[in-house]
């Protein structure tokens, strides 16, 4: 993820989505730590009139090496991620930076290869992050079976939905679409929460500084729950926000939009896991 706010190239997908075939991408990190989101998500392409399939093999899109700098290990995780991908007619992804990998950054990252040049800008044209592939949809989407009690939240805008895929208004959209959620904005909605991949480890002062700020935004903005599209930024601002101690839950924008409480938020401590708390 940006954690500088320099704009990122965009590349627009030009085919418009339909319901169909789609292939979820789940991402590393939601299968590894938050894959209640990954569920949330089939429920939210489902109820929109999808067939989704979530193909076996799935491994990581290459990011964290393509920003470290490791092209070779990068360009071999792409043509595996592109095999995969290739038979299905959309892909969606919940996960703004997989998806700007995936659009933006294969293309580039191949354009060399005489195999997989083509290929890679033919998974771009037809790679969606989640909420802009639900908000394009011609058929409105509607309420999901689930948790219907009245929460206000707020949403972060992560720098890769923001600043590389373009992904502003649809989260609002799908958003607004449920009479039980009352969104608030907050002060701080467009900065960087200071995750930014491994820049919160090599700079974690400046980071936990950038999560402060917008922390004590999501308070003053009284909202209950924060969401976002990233879950590299939700663990970032959980895992601070439980050090603190402060009345925030936080969760993946597909398990609010789902109505999904069945698992904990993320980063939720033990006391208020056993409702105690």
């Amino acid at each position: 993820m940006t954690a500088n706010g320099q704009t990122a190239e965009r590349h627009v997908s030009t085919s418009r989505p339909s319901p169909g075939e789609v292939a979820l991408f789940a991402t590393c990190l939601i299968d590894l730590f938050r894959p209640s989101a990954a569920f949330a998500a089939i429920d939210l392409l489902r109820a929109a009139g999808c067939d989704v399939a979530v193909p076996d093999g799935q491994s990581c899109c290459g990011q964290p090496a393509y920003n470290s700098g490791d092209r070779r290990d990068a360009r071999a995780l792409a043509r595996q991620t592109i095999d995969l991908l290739m038979p299905y007619r959309f892909v969606v992804v919940p996960s703004a930076s997989c998806a700007g990998m995936l659009r933006n950054h294969y293309p580039k990252l191949l354009s060399e290869d005489p195999v997989y040049r083509d290929k890679a800008a033919a998974l771009c044209d037809k790679t969606y992050e989640l909420s802009a592939f639900l908000a394009a949809l011609p058929v409105q989407q509607g309420d999901t079976p689930g948790d219907r009690r009245a929460r206000h939240i707020t949403y972060h805008d992560s720098c890769s939905a923001l600043r590389e895929v373009g992904v502003d208004a649809e989260p609002r959209t799908l958003i607004d679409q449920h009479t039980e959620l009352k969104l608030t904005e907050s002060a701080e909605k467009e900065s960087c929460c200071g995750f930014g991949g491994t820049f919160c480890v090599k700079y974690d002062e400046i980071s936990t500084h950038m999560a402060d700020r917008k922390l004590d935004a999501f308070v003053a903005s009284g909202a209950q729950t924060v969401t976002a599209l990233d879950l590299g930024c939700l663990l970032h601002l959980a895992g601070r926000a439980r050090r603190r101690n402060l009345p925030l839950e936080f969760r993946h924008l597909a398990e609010v939009l789902a109505g999904c409480r069945d698992a904990p938020p993320i980063a939720a401590s033990k006391d208020r896991d056993d409702g105690n708390g």
